[in-house]
């Protein structure tokens, strides 16, 4: 890869605040959705879709499902990625034949292309002088963006991202050692003495500090399994999109 290539993709940041001033067109939207769109997918059935949400009424009504984070308010135009087995449905049904992906596995299918085809949206708009922020709080919410969107049977959110261009300079946020996340040729096992190597960092920045501080915690996992992603959270999730999947 070209050397310059890996240092913008190592320093890429996170943007929550946007300059309001700034229009991101139509057409920049549509240049980027075409280029993203050659994205990998499965047998090229391309199963995503993407809503585009620009009215201040609407996008304040989906910055709540988003749990009212900063950059979906912020943002000058709020995207959701949706997993899409409908307009395929619908090819089948009108060349006289049945889908296959009317189950769990062809949801599966359309969740992976979904987030391939919006991170590579992702990467070129921030290519292009753009801001953006994942949301993941769309599957968290999906029974509210099926109903406010109108998203259709066999159409559900995966991912939401809030895009704009950048009110100011980002840092790049704390990442794991490339140790912690590759395995050569079989997985290896994790010890106790690796992982409290390769999560020193993040324990020990400042921030990391000052959340222990605040939610009266002893550790920075406790705030994450106990506070920000706890088990009945994580069962509710899976339990809402089971049920939205197999319907």
């Amino acid at each position: 890869m070209i050397p310059d290539i890996n240092k913008i993709f190592a320093s890429r940041a996170t943007v929550r605040d946007f300059d309001a001033s700034r229009n991101v067109s139509d057409e920049l939207l549509d240049e980027l959705i075409a280029a993203a769109a050659h994205a990998p997918n499965t047998g090229n059935m391309q199963l995503y879709s993407v809503v585009v949400t620009r009215g201040e009424e609407l996008k304040n009504e989906l910055a709540g499902l988003h749990f009212n984070q900063p950059a979906a308010k912020n943002c000058n135009v709020l995207l959701t990625f949706c997993a899409d087995t409908a307009r395929f449905d619908s090819w089948c049904r009108a060349s006289e034949t049945a889908s296959g992906l009317n189950n769990f596995g062809g949801a599966v299918t359309a969740i992976v292309d979904t987030a391939i085809f919006a991170q590579q949206f992702a990467q070129l708009a921030e290519l292009n002088g753009l801001g953006t922020c994942f949301l993941g709080t769309a599957t968290y919410s999906a029974k509210g963006f099926i109903e406010k969107l109108g998203l259709p049977e066999g159409v559900f959110p995966v991912l939401g991202l809030a895009v704009g261009y950048p009110a100011k300079q980002c840092e790049a946020s704390d990442r794991l050692p490339v140790e912690a996340i590759r395995h050569n040729e079989t997985f290896g096992p994790y010890n106790e003495e690796n992982i409290r190597r390769w999560y020193s960092e993040k324990e020990n920045l400042p921030e990391s500090k000052k959340f222990l501080e605040i939610n009266n915690k002893k550790t920075l996992a406790q705030i994450y399994a106990e506070i920000r992603y706890p088990e009945p959270l994580n069962k509710a999730l899976g339990d809402d999109l089971l049920g939205i999947m197999n319907k």
